[in-house]
């Protein structure tokens, strides 16, 4: 008999498995399987975090399906007959370790699960700089009457229209900012792995390689960071790409903190280059205290929630119910994860 582990009852309530979704994954099971919900919390938290309590090893023992936020290794080495797992989370880097990379074992993630709420946050955070609603807040904060700060000669109050949004990953996220974006009268340039033409968004400039992700950072007036960490991507956005970044244009980076060298963004902002900086990852999380971007007066912090909605278990329940059905079909899974790209 086939037996089918779901362990994804994660701390925080609003990821945490709900009961309808669970009335439709064990209703999609295949005939003759059995499925055991794993009620120990998990944490669904950046990649998955990684544990594996005793009564885990024990229930995916026989087991041919697992799904958890992340998969540890033990859960790898304690079940012999796995043939497919299944990450709750988007990221996979902590997943990839040597268990992984030595079985032979379909591994799908939640990629594009996230993609509305997070276009949706991107937005907010373009928003907030291009129409100083960053000068609102502070003045708010100070009990101050802001009107004189949009009046002057150098106000930074601006239009979306007609400026350009650029996109380093054009996945589903990166199309989901992208149509956003482009409905609200943007040029958008985009910049992807494998190649080139238009976007599903309407006229999006799709460039691929290298040279590619430089066109996109010299001609963005808002450049957001959509694309997984991996070794290529890991310090993208250094100090020569972030002076390459127009004057007065803003990033925002909504990946993974590791991507951008912090300390050159903080100089980039001090010196007057850069407009202001969207941000809801970090190098540590949580962000230490007394760190230089928590009373940033060009920084908008959210701590790492882009993602968070309330219809994710909607979208996350229809993937795992139509790949359970794909995979007792013998069909391809949908989110396949390439391990050798690390996404």
């Amino acid at each position: 008999m086939a037996t089918l582990v779901i362990d994804l009852m994660d701390r925080r309530p609003i990821w945490a498995l709900p009961e309808r979704s669970r009335a439709a994954i064990a209703a999609a099971v295949p005939s003759g399987w059995t499925v055991r919900f794993m009620e120990t919390p998990a944490d669904g938290s950046g990649d998955g975090v990684q544990r594996a309590p005793p009564e885990l090893l024990e229930a995916v023992a026989d087991a041919r399906v697992y799904m958890g936020y992340g998969i540890p290794a033990e859960v790898l080495e304690a079940a012999p007959g796995l043939e497919w797992v299944h990450s709750g989370a988007a990221g996979v880097g902590g997943s990839l370790g040597p268990a992984m990379l030595a079985r032979d074992v379909l591994f799908t993630n939640s990629a594009g699960i996230h993609a509305v709420p997070i276009a949706e946050t991107v937005l907010a955070m373009i928003l907030h700089f291009a129409r100083g609603l960053d000068l609102a807040v502070r003045a708010q904060a100070e009990g101050r009457w802001s009107a004189p700060s949009y009046w002057a000669a150098d106000a930074p109050v601006t239009e979306l229209a007609g400026s350009t949004v650029g996109i380093v990953g054009y996945g589903g996220i990166g199309g989901e900012v992208a149509r956003r974006a482009a409905a609200l009268g943007c040029g958008v340039v985009a910049a992807r792995r494998g190649g080139g033409g238009a976007g599903e968004a309407g006229p999006v400039e799709v460039v691929a390689g290298e040279g590619g992700i430089g066109r996109v950072v010299e001609r963005s007036d808002y450049l957001v960071l959509a694309v997984p960490e991996t070794p290529l991507t890991r310090g993208l956005m250094n100090r020569r790409r972030l002076a390459a970044m127009k004057p007065g244009s803003v990033l925002v980076n909504v990946a993974r903190g590791r991507l951008v060298d912090e300390e050159a963004l903080l100089e980039a902002l001090g010196s007057g280059h850069l407009r202001g900086a969207g941000l809801d990852v970090f190098h540590r999380e949580p962000l230490p205290a007394g760190h230089p971007f928590y009373a940033h007066p060009k920084v908008l912090m959210t701590p790492h929630v882009s993602a968070t909605t309330r219809r994710f278990w909607e979208r996350e329940t229809k993937l795992i119910v139509d790949n359970l059905r794909r995979f007792a079909r013998g069909r391809p899974l949908r989110n396949l994860v390439d391990r050798e790209a690390g996404y």
